[in-house]
C-alpha cells in the first residue's frame, strides 16, 4: 500500500473516533490543509487532499490546464511537425510571469471550454487548439544588458549580474525551457572557464540550458559541455558580443562567402551537440536553406520566416524604446512605454490635485477608537503644556 494511501485510511480512522478533529496527518505525502483549527471557535476546513507530489491538483471546471514543462524533445517534435517554434526574452519576475501567463488560454477561451463541456454530456474534451500555447523557450538573453540595465553594449554584462537575472526569471517561469546567454568573457580564457561559467549559470541561476555565440571557434566548447550533461543553444550569424569586431551590428550572409560561413558555422555547432541554433541578422533565404540543412531546430531573430522558430526581445516588441530606432526585423506589439509613461503623469497629477488617495484607499477606524484615541491626543498635549508651564527659568 503506497504511503498516499496509508494517511488516508488512518485518517478516516481517526475521523470517525473523533469527529471534531481537523488536524493534518504527518506521512511522506503532500497534504494541502490549513493550518491546525480550533474547533470550538472556528468550522471545520474543507480541503482537499494532495497525494504523490507527481499526482497533479485537479482543477475546478473552467479553470486553465497547467501546461507541460517544454523540453529540448519537444522543440525537435516542433521542428519534425513543421510547427513554429517562440521564444521571447525574460529579465527579471515580471517579465518571466508574463510569458508563464501567456501559456494559459485566455479568460474567453476558458469560459467557452467550460460552457461546451457542461452542455454536453457525451464529449469528454474540448477541441484542442491547433498550436501548442505559450512561448516555448523563455531566454535570459544579455540583451538585458541594453534593455534592462542601460549599458551601451552586452560586453559590460557579468557572470553576477546574468546570475541575478537568471534567478529572478525562473522564478516567475517554469513550464517554459530555461535557456540564458553565456556572458562575454566567460569563456574566452579557456574550455575551463567556460565549464566553470555554465555550470554556475545552471546550478546557481536555475536555468535549464546555456546559450553560447559563435561557430568553429567555440564547437570545443559547446562539445565538452554537452558531453557533461549540459544542454547548449548556438548562436552564429551576427553576434552582438562581437559587434566592434564587426564594426556594428551589420548583416551577415549577404555574400557568397559570407552565407557558406555561417552555415559552416552552424553545422559546427549542431556536430559539437548543441539542441538548437541562433540565426541572427542573415537574409532571409540563407536562413531558410541552413534551417533545411540542419537536423536541429534554428530560431531566428532577423533571418527570415524559413527558420525553425522566432526569437524576439520581450521589453523590445513590447514598445519599450531602449534602443531608440530598434532593428529591422522588429516587429512591436505593444506601447508600453508610451502606457506607463502616461500612467506616471496621471498618478502626478492625482497627488497634486488630492484626487489620490480616495476614501476607498484608505483603511477605516471604528467610530469609538477614533474618539478614544483624540481623547488619548488630547490628555498629552494637556499633559505637556503643563509640564512646560512647571519647567523653571534657566
Amino acid at each position: 500500500m503506497s504511503t498516499g494511501s496509508v494517511a488516508k485510511t488512518v485518517k478516516r480512522i481517526l475521523s470517525a473516533a473523533q469527529p471534531q478533529s481537523t488536524f493534518p496527518l504527518a506521512s511522506t505525502s503532500r497534504i494541502i490543509i490549513s493550518p491546525p483549527i480550533l474547533t470550538t471557535r472556528f468550522s471545520p476546513c474543507n480541503c482537499n487532499l494532495r497525494t504523490y507530489s507527481t499526482q497533479p491538483v485537479q482543477h475546478k471546471q473552467g479553470a486553465a490546464p497547467t501546461r507541460k514543462k517544454r523540453t529540448i524533445n519537444d522543440l525537435h517534435s516542433l521542428k519534425r511537425k513543421k510547427v513554429p517554434i517562440t521564444v521571447l526574452t525574460a529579465h527579471d519576475y515580471p517579465s518571466a510571469r508574463f510569458i508563464e501567463q501567456s501559456a494559459l488560454p485566455p479568460p474567453t477561451e476558458v469560459q467557452a471550454s467550460s460552457s461546451s463541456s457542461s452542455s454536453s454530456s457525451t464529449s469528454s474534451s474540448s477541441t484542442p487548439s491547433p498550436h501548442p500555447r505559450g512561448v516555448d523557450i523563455c531566454l535570459v538573453g544579455d540583451s538585458l544588458a541594453m534593455v534592462a540595465c542601460g549599458y551601451t553594449s552586452t560586453t559590460s554584462l557579468t557572470l553576477q549580474e546574468m546570475l541575478f537575472h537568471c534567478r529572478a526569471v525562473a522564478r516567475g517561469c517554469t513550464t517554459s525551457l530555461l535557456v540564458a546567454d553565456m556572458p562575454f568573457g566567460t569563456f574566452l580564457p579557456s574550455v575551463t572557464h567556460g565549464i566553470e561559467a555554465a555550470t554556475k549559470i545552471i546550478q546557481e541561476g536555475n536555468m535549464d540550458a546555456v546559450k553560447i555565440e559563435g561557430g568553429l571557434e567555440v564547437a570545443q566548447l559547446v562539445s565538452q559541455l554537452t558531453s557533461l550533461g549540459i544542454p547548449v543553444m548556438g548562436h552564429v550569424g551576427l553576434t552582438p558580443q562581437r559587434q566592434a569586431a564587426l564594426s556594428g551590428y551589420r548583416v551577415q550572409g549577404k555574400t557568397s562567402d559570407g552565407a557558406f560561413h555561417v552555415l559552416q558555422d552552424a553545422l559546427a555547432i549542431q556536430e559539437a551537440g548543441a539542441f538548437a541554433v541562433v540565426l541572427e541578422a542573415i537574409p532571409g533565404r540563407v536562413g531558410k536553406l541552413i534551417s533545411e540543412q540542419l537536423d536541429i531546430p534554428t530560431i531566428g531573430i532577423g533571418a527570415g520566416v524559413g527558420c525553425d522558430g522566432q526569437v524576439l526581445v520581450q521589453l523590445d516588441m513590447m514598445g519599450v524604446n531602449s534602443l531608440g530606432k530598434g532593428p529591422r526585423f522588429l516587429k512591436t506589439y505593444a506601447d508600453l512605454e508610451g502606457t506607463a509613461t502616461s500612467a506616471i503623469r496621471s498618478y502626478v497629477d492625482d497627488v497634486r490635485s488630492g484626487n489620490f488617495p480616495e476614501e476607498k484607499h484608505s483603511y477605516p477606524i471604528d467610530d469609538k477608537e477614533w474618539e478614544d484615541f483624540k481623547q488619548v491626543v488630547s490628555d498629552v498635549e494637556r499633559d505637556s503644556e503643563n509640564a512646560q508651564e512647571l519647567r523653571p527659568l534657566p
